[in-house]
């Protein structure tokens, strides 16, 4: 019996990611890092700035994600995002640049403790990165 979904990584201008496959994907949901296997009951979730990992037999890839909606259903993982992209193809002058971006941001006074939240998570996962 298989043990191995689906997934389809979508964003605004194209089907970024779609393999089948997949034995476990790692998500980082606003509940925190959330591991999906086959027959994980439906979910909706809104995904923060982080990491998805995704493994298959013979694959592991890492995608760096700042913000989404990520679906699971009947064995089929959907991800909408509107900033994605591979680790593997990061410059370490990009993720210094998007760090650099969001500690400005964060020095903004006048946004909300939402969007604090989401540009500290981001800052975070973007110092590991470097």
């Amino acid at each position: 019996m298989s043990e191995e979904f689906k997934i389809e990584i979508i964003d605004p201008e194209k089907l970024f990611f779609s393999k089948e496959g997949i034995t476990e994907a790692v998500v980082p949901a606003y509940e925190g890092e959330m591991g999906i296997l086959k027959d994980h009951i439906s979910i909706i979730s809104f995904l923060k700035p982080g990491i998805i990992t995704i493994y298959a037999e013979s694959l592991e890839e890492k995608f760096y994600v700042e913000d989404g909606i990520v679906e699971f259903k009947d064995n089929n993982l959907s991800i909408l995002t509107s900033s994605i992209f591979n680790l593997k193809d990061a410059k370490k002058d990009k993720l210094q640049d998007l760090l650099n971006l969001a500690e400005e941001e964060a020095n903004n006074t006048e946004i909300n403790d939402q969007s604090k939240y989401l540009i500290n998570q981001k800052i975070e996962v973007l110092k590991s990165l470097n």
